[in-house]
């Protein structure tokens, strides 16, 4: 907490310090949407729109974020259901999720998105990296004064979360910005801490011609979780039985009482490129080149601890578990763009290095000797991007193939997009993508025996995926997608990794819409999902649902005070849900039914100028619906919460 209060005061103190000649005296900033298939472009948004008063100096437009993919957005201080949704400690909407007991554990999936698939393997242990910080994560800005952001939450019985970002220019051309997400919180069930620290730093220049840009970032992440192997037996029994003297979760019997895990990981990432022709100013977009760099060098170090061994999980070579592994990768990556009409927009050819280093730090010689220390190895791979603007239609491809090294892969991503002036837009998709399998599937030790592993003989995963996206402020928002997977790898019902011998069909349709009558709206997400074959690998829900009924109105003289207050409602149907294992930070199969529970929340949202505050009731109805509702076995969702916290934006 000192330490999160020390962070607040030297962000707002480094804002009054230095603070530049013009101001902005009252903000306007609209929803984050960005043009997904466009380079360097600005979205407006719609719809949140409220009434500018400006300096005359300075234009709410003037305040960008930039993302990965040099997407331009405005900085939104806007009050909306979008917002409510993602504020979590995440930052984004859980819909797809359902969260565990306390903030800042792990969630459990209610429905996949393969679309995003890289044929780069990643570490695994992926119960962890919800609160992870990629590359692709990472926003830089450009802001005429000193802008920050300050996010708080109220944690689960104690602790609480703080998010907060300061950034400015010190010049037209040069932008910096430092970062801290911060969460401890205690849970209401006995060893369940969680305490998470992230810090991110990033810096952009270019020169006053605008040939030759720089970016870049450092981050630093340690997640750190104390693992209870969710309740005992006899503990299961009592919660369900709704026992009075146990409503008191602290008195429930948890599986471990002495087991920790934790991420800690680093990562150094620079871009830059140079342009061969100065642009100038013509009704015609001139042809240009230019060349580029990208280098991004990462660490991640996963560490599992315990005490003393359980029967729970098996039997250990040592009494004390001491598990650790560790990744480190490095990205080099060097391209060729052209600019120009006659390839309808940007062509890009490119090619990157990759090694990686895989490795245990732990203590454990193996008898056999089958698992080997250290997997070293690298890859280079060619691609070509292209990205174009042919009137209404937007068009953009990527391919890539690694042509030699120690791992094999290819990825290829389509996307056309028609979309008129602000009614809809409709979106088709490809995705192609083989991949060697995560690397803690490949290459695993422990101090548990049963959780040692070397599967060199594991084929590379085949991800094909066809999307349809439609948006429409005026309609509706509709997806669908349908994906087949080849040699799927997963977890069993031991914690072993296996490849599924068929191949995997799923089926996925989200469709969004809301329907506002006067001051009421009723916000509506629908999800429906089928695996028409691999049922016994990818277990999904058939039918997961999200409706908000709320009132949204000014309040007093003048309009200071916009209130959103309303019920939300979360229903999914029950299926196998995966079970959680706190040694691998990953979730296996099991064979019992969860599900089938509704969850209430009664929330109350205020909007002041620029501070958005959020109230909300969790699980309202959990005192008499049934204590059936889990996270995952043995891990039981929330009981009734009171939870608050705000959103405060501050511009010197």
């Amino acid at each position: 907490m000192r330490n999160l209060l020390l962070f607040f005061f030297l962000t707002f103190f480094t804002l009054i310090s230095f603070g530049q000649k013009t101001s902005l005296e009252k903000q306007t900033f609209l929803d984050e949407n960005s043009d997904r298939y466009g380079r360097d472009s600005i979205n407006y948004g719609n719809n949140s729109e409220i009434t500018v008063e400006l300096d005359g100096e300075t234009h709410y437009t003037d305040y960008k974020i930039i993302t990965y993919s040099s997407d331009t957005l405005i900085i939104d201080t806007t009050l909306t259901m979008k917002k409510d949704y993602k504020f979590n400690y995440i930052r984004k909407d859980d819909f797809e999720l359902m969260a565990f007991q306390n903030q800042g554990q792990t969630y459990n999936r209610l429905g996949y998105d393969f679309s995003n698939s890289s044929f780069i393997p990643k570490m695994g242990m992926s119960a962890k990296f919800y609160n992870f910080k990629r590359a692709e994560d990472i926003r830089y800005y450009e802001v005429p004064t000193p802008t920050s952001e300050l996010m708080w939450r109220s944690g689960m019985e104690q602790g609480q979360a703080l998010d907060a970002f300061v950034t400015m220019n010190k010049s037209p051309q040069f932008n910096f910005s430092f970062a801290f997400n911060g969460l401890r919180s205690l849970g209401k069930y006995r060893e369940t801490l969680a305490s998470h620290g992230n810090f991110r730093m990033t810096m952009s220049y270019h020169t006053k011609s605008k040939r030759y840009y720089i970016r870049g970032h450092l981050a630093s992440h340690k997640i750190k979780n104390e693992e209870n192997g969710g309740l005992t037996e006899q503990s299961v029994e009592l919660f369900e039985s709704g026992d009075s003297d146990f409503t008191d979760r602290g008195r429930l019997d948890v599986n471990f009482t002495d087991a920790e895990n934790i991420l800690k990981a680093k990562r150094y990432h620079i871009e830059h490129d140079y342009k061969f022709f100065k642009v100038k100013d013509s009704v015609s977009e001139p042809t240009n080149l230019k060349i580029g760099h990208i280098f991004s060098y990462e660490t991640k170090h996963y560490l599992y601890t315990q005490t003393a061994d359980t029967t729970n999980v098996g039997h250990a070579y040592n009494n004390e578990i001491n598990d650790d592994t560790g990744l480190r990768s490095m990205n080099n990556t060097v391209y060729l763009d052209v600019d120009s009409p006659y390839v309808l927009g940007n062509l890009r050819a490119k090619t990157n290095y990759y090694t990686y280093n895989h490795y245990f730090n732990g203590q454990v010689n193996l008898i056999d000797g089958t698992v080997n220390p250290l997997l070293k190895g690298n890859a280079l791979s060619l691609g070509a991007e292209w990205n174009a603007n042919v009137k209404n239609f937007y068009l953009k491809a990527d391919a890539s193939a690694i042509i030699t090294g120690n791992i094999k892969g290819n990825s290829f991503d389509a996307a056309a997009t028609y979309q008129t002036d602000s009614i809809f837009s409709v979106t088709a998709r490809i995705n192609n993508v083989s991949k060697a399998p995560d690397f803690n599937y490949i290459h695993f030790q422990s101090d548990y025996i049963d959780y040692n592993w070397q599967n060199t003989n594991f084929k590379n995963e085949k991800i094909s995926t066809l999307g349809f996206d439609f948006n429409s402020d005026k309609w509706l928002d509709a997806s669908a997608s349908i994906t087949r997977l080849e040699n799927y790898t997963y977890f069993d019902s031991i914690s072993k990794p296996q490849q599924a011998n068929e191949t995997v069909s799923y089926l996925k349709i989200k469709v969004h819409k809301a329907f506002t009558f006067r001051k009421f709206t009723l916000d509506n997400t629908v999800m429906y999902q089928n695996v028409s074959s691999g049922q016994d690998y990818l277990r999904v829900p058939e039918f997961v649902t999200r409706n908000t009924l709320y009132y949204s109105n000014y309040l007093f003289k003048n309009k200071p005070l916009l209130l959103e207050t309303g019920i939300t409602f979360k229903y999914f149907t029950e299926y196998k849900m995966n079970a959680y294992d706190p040694v691998l930070s990953e979730f296996y199969l099991q064979e019992e039914q969860f599900g089938g529970f509704p969850m209430f929340d009664f929330f109350v949202n205020a909007q002041v100028r620029r501070t958005r505050l959020f109230f909300k009731l969790e699980n309202i109805t959990s005192s008499f619906t049934g204590r059936n509702y889990y996270s995952a076995p043995l891990h039981p969702y929330r009981d009734f919460t009171v939870r608050f916290g705000l959103v405060w934006n501050f511009f010197i």
